[in-house]
């Protein structure tokens, strides 16, 4: 039994140190070449597949043994509202027009991204699944299997637009001219939820404050009126 726990334990141990390393050394790499395609997070997700694929292990094993990686996300979004805080009065000041943007934007992207799917595809359930793909994964899975649609999808396309949004979204919004850190925040905050909240805290602490908030509203919002809104457009096709 002691045996067995030790080996458990160096398991666990290897596990952990491989996956915080092949992210620092792909993150060196962005650094000295200083491009946005060799995002850290994307590129050691894809690497970590392809190893657990080459390797045989499954993907039950993997987790388990990087338990304690996943026990950091819990500090780490609680780190995310300290700049939060510090903003707190200007989001008291501005909260009415904040909550009005997100709401709408969250409305937009239900709806279009709905219809679309539909349209396109014509399945239910990845309509289902790709409407909710600008929430953050606990909630949007949540609400997938309350309206039945493909939770796998879900997940897949919430990883997407987290990376997407990370990656293509600030350079875009400048691009169009959106300067603001507060607008930038928000955007990509409800665009790409966590991820992308992960990725701009690196621009200012301004960025980081506006897109936890835009994560944590534009989550409540969707959760609130996704199942009304589905519902109503399946009962219109």
């Amino acid at each position: 039994m002691t045996e067995y726990s030790f080996s458990t334990l160096i398991y666990a141990a290897l596990t952990i140190i491989s996956t915080i390393g092949l992210y620092q050394i792909i993150a060196l790499f962005q650094h000295k070449f200083n491009t946005i395609w060799l995002q850290p997070m994307l590129i050691t997700i894809l690497s970590t597949i392809g190893i657990l694929s080459w390797q045989e292990i499954s993907f039950k094993d993997y987790f388990e043994s990087s338990w304690a990686l996943n026990a950091l996300l819990e500090p780490a979004v609680v780190a995310l509202g300290f700049p939060l805080y510090q903003h707190l009065e200007t989001i008291k000041r501005q909260w009415k027009s904040i909550v009005f943007v997100l709401f709408t934007g969250a409305l937009i992207a239900i709806i279009s991204s709905f219809l679309i799917t539909m349209v396109l595809v014509g399945d239910y359930s990845i309509s289902v699944a790709l409407s909710l793909k600008s929430v953050t994964t606990p909630i949007a899975i949540a609400i997938a299997e309350q309206l039945d649609g493909n939770v796998a999808i879900t997940a897949f396309a919430i990883i997407l637009a987290g990376f997407f949004g990370a990656i293509i979204g600030p350079l875009w919004l400048t691009f169009i001219n959106v300067t603001s850190p507060k607008a930038q925040g928000l955007a990509i905050g409800a665009a790409s939820h966590a991820i992308g909240t992960s990725i701009v805290s690196k621009i200012s602490h301004e960025h980081t404050a506006f897109a936890s908030l835009a994560l944590i509203v534009s989550a409540l919002i969707t959760a609130i009126i996704s199942p009304f809104i589905i519902t109503f457009l399946t009962s219109l096709l």
